[in-house]
């Protein structure tokens, strides 16, 4: 048994997570390609990982989790916010039509760009810029996941969603919680669903193009 194949199993699916497009995803994207080389011996660990810039990759049950609560749709067109080293948008990839994905600081957007390219991703779509601004060319989506820690909801994130889409979400500062937001033709469903550790999600306009 592979490394990968153990994680599936001993982190994932022993965890609650049933969804079989997720889990076909976890067990075929390769993790370690998207560590720092000095990293990988540790890339199927049950923990995130630094990935330069004070970034990290999070934790491989996170990634399942949240890929889960969106429940996908191989139809679906689907926003990332933070791409950092680009495996959540592989792993959203496997299942998804289309992905953009959205890397505020530069260096990781071109990085991640250049590795998904190279893994043979057609239907991965980066852009370096401002997170909190989302990606309107290309709305509405069916699904948003957050990959960093706003204090709210972005209201321009649920503006881009499309009438019955999902956001998942952690929120808060010191404390925070991974919500699953669902849009209605009313406004919002806000739903609480696990306690979460990311990086805060950051606004920046020198990274607007």
């Amino acid at each position: 048994m592979t490394q990968r194949q153990k994680m599936v199993d001993e982190q994932i699916i022993r965890r609650g997570v049933d969804d079989e497009s997720v889990i076909k995803a976890m067990r075929k994207v390769e993790r370690h390609l998207f560590v720092p080389q000095h990293e990988r011996l540790m890339a199927y660990g049950d923990h995130p990982l630094p990935i330069g810039f004070d970034q990290t990759i999070s934790q491989p049950y996170i990634v399942a989790y949240m890929t889960q609560m969106a429940r996908l749709t191989p139809e679906d067109k689907v926003l990332e916010i933070g791409t950092g080293s680009g495996y959540q948008a592989a792993i959203l990839a496997e299942i998804v039509k289309e992905v953009y994905t959205i890397e505020i600081v530069k260096g990781l957007a071109e990085t991640a760009e250049q590795r998904l390219k190279d893994m043979g991703y057609k239907n991965i779509f980066v852009k370096w810029g401002d997170g909190y601004e989302g990606w309107p060319e290309h709305a509405p989506y069916d699904a948003i996941i957050v990959t960093a820690a706003p204090d709210e909801v972005p209201q321009k994130l649920v503006e881009q969603l499309s009438v019955g889409g999902r956001m998942v979400v952690p929120i808060g500062s010191v404390f925070q919680e991974l919500y699953l937001i669902t849009k209605t033709k009313e406004g919002i469903i806000k739903k609480s669903l696990i306690p979460v550790r990311f990086v805060p999600m950051v606004e920046d306009n020198s990274s607007k193009n």
